[in-house]
């Protein structure tokens, strides 16, 4: 570890960064696009799908050194997205088979299925990420030195 490195561990023991506040509290907060762990409106993206590296607020890395990452926030949307759809088709299928209106099915809920996607994207995003912050342990590493060492200064 780098001289820096070790400050920032430090600096995030002494700024209390590395307290969990909960699964609820971070999967609530996922859902309004916050930031998981801080709650910080700053968190990871700049646009609807523009990102930067970690939360504007806390410091918080995106990735957190996990290569796969995308992949959970993948299986968010489509959970989010097929979930709602699906059970609505169920309903539309049992209240009009076997006159089932097919044309108009189509016309609703393939739309539905291209934009509920985009529209829940950063949604997907801080929601698996709170999962991800619950599933593995945070560390100091996890929280960017820059943000820390710019924030115990400001302290100061």
């Amino acid at each position: 570890m780098s001289e820096g490195s070790d400050a920032a561990i430090e600096g995030a023991r002494i700024l209390g960064l590395v307290t969990s506040p909960g699964f609820v509290r971070m999967m609530a907060r996922g859902v309004i696009r916050r930031c998981p762990w801080c709650g910080g409106r700053g968190a990871f993206f700049t646009g609807w799908f523009a990102k930067q590296p970690h939360c504007r607020t806390c410091g918080l890395q995106w990735r957190r050194g996990d290569v796969g990452f995308e992949l959970g926030a993948a299986a968010i949307a489509a959970v989010i997205t097929l979930g709602p759809l699906l059970v609505a088709l169920g309903i539309t299928l049992a209240v009009t088979w076997p006159d089932t209106p097919v044309g108009p099915l189509l016309a609703v809920f393939l739309p539905l299925a291209l934009l509920v996607p985009i529209l829940t994207y950063p949604l997907s995003y801080t929601m698996w990420q709170a999962i991800d912050l619950t599933w593995r342990e945070v560390s100091p590493d996890d929280f960017s030195a820059e943000h820390i060492a710019a924030r115990a200064l400001d302290a100061d």
